[in-house]
């Protein structure tokens, strides 16, 4: 039976209150598990560690079509410490909250599973894919070297993210890339420690360090295509045990983002550089560390059409917005087989709203927008030529 708003906020807020940190999502797995096998539906767990993928069968069941199409949603928190001590459902774990509104993702899902379950019109396999460990844990390639695609075969497969500052609903489409690739770089700058009164008698890690810091802007300002697009960020500065020593050893850590591969690759090679250089400047040993992420996610066309259609079948459409420079784990799906991402407004982004501040929480009037838009792209894709 169709899940009615009421419930899908109770369930939303549920999770809201007791999320579970990437890898640690047993208990969100639980309760997705038992919120599938109320209604009926066909599940199995365990897969690349807490994942869930659920089945459902049109009309006529599983031999009346072989056509099959996947839907996805993620499950798992942020190491964020909430800031909302006036909210019922806050979260209930120190130090872990539901900041991107995963937990509005995995509600989402269920609702579209009732939906389809309830819905006689179609015929074909839905699988529902529940993923742990998006938010850098690698959940979905674990779920595809558990087999994903080989044991639950999908011809297609769609997804979506809750985006704030987009009007609540309305489903935007992109014509190229959606979310950029991502990598993570460490450097570490060794020196050699002493007196802070006696600085000649070192060599300061501290130094390279902050002109490192420096050099590093002049990456995508001074090599990158002004129309291409690219970021780099340090983001965490370690060094130092007392105030009057001059360090041993200082660690830069930041991210990189872009949207080709090439440009990738241009800021990974200007990363050593910049690092060797200000070593070699500062008489500074340095070792550079650089972990590619996510690749670029990018909607396959046909995949692209079929997003957009459901869209204007259930809600409003938009297909003018660039893409954001934040990562997506469903691209590595994207790789296995075509499908296509989209976004789903929250609404207003301001006073906290955005996507990993503190503040967040997950708009829940969208809950049912978000529903019908992944049952009835499940169903068009189903009735569209393989």
């Amino acid at each position: 039976m169709e899940q009615s708003s009421v419930e899908l906020t109770r369930w939303r807020r549920h999770l809201h209150a007791h999320p579970g940190l990437t890898l640690d999502e047993g208990e969100t797995a639980a309760f997705v598990l038992q919120r599938l096998r109320e209604m009926g539906v066909e599940v199995e767990s365990g897969i690349g560690g807490h994942g869930l993928v659920a089945t459902i069968h049109g009309r006529g069941g599983e031999h009346a079509s072989n056509r099959s199409v996947g839907l996805r949603a993620d499950m798992d928190a942020l190491p964020i410490q909430e800031l909302n001590p006036d909210l019922p459902h806050r979260s209930t774990v120190p130090g872990v909250m539901h900041a991107c509104g995963h937990d509005g993702h995995t509600t989402a899902l269920l609702g579209a599973a009732a939906l389809l379950k309830a819905d006689p019109t179609w015929s074909g396999t839905v699988r529902l894919v529940f993923q742990p460990a998006e938010e850098g844990g690698g959940g979905a390639r674990a779920m595809i070297a558990d087999g994903l695609f080989k044991r639950f075969p999908m011809e297609r497969i769609f997804g979506w993210h809750n985006w704030p500052g987009l009007q609540a609903g309305t489903v935007a489409v992109h014509e190229g890339p959606v979310m950029a690739a991502g990598a993570r770089f460490e450097i570490a700058f060794e020196g050699h420690a002493g007196h802070a009164a006696l600085p000649h008698l070192t060599r300061d890690p501290m130094l390279g360090a902050g002109h490192c810091i420096v050099a590093l802007q002049s990456l995508v300002s001074r090599n990158v295509d002004p129309l291409d697009a690219a970021v780099v960020s340090v983001t965490v500065a370690e060094a130092g045990e007392a105030q009057n020593q001059v360090p041993q050893r200082a660690v830069l850590k930041g991210t990189m983002r872009f949207l080709r591969d090439a440009t990738g690759d241009l800021l990974e090679e200007g990363i050593r550089r910049v690092a060797d250089g200000v070593a070699a400047s500062y008489q500074l040993g340095a070792e550079v560390a650089i972990r590619r992420g996510v690749p670029v996610t990018a909607n396959h066309a046909d995949e692209r059409d079929l997003a957009a259609e459901a869209a204007l079948a259930v809600s409003s459409l938009r297909r003018d917005l660039p893409p954001a420079m934040t990562g997506e784990d469903f691209s590595w799906f994207l790789r296995e087989v075509p499908g296509a991402f989209v976004w789903i407004g929250n609404g207003d982004a301001g006073g906290g709203r955005e996507l990993h501040n503190p503040s967040y929480d997950f708009n829940d009037s969208i809950l049912p927008a978000a529903s019908a838009w992944l049952a009835e792209v499940a169903k068009r894709a189903l009735a569209a030529p393989p």
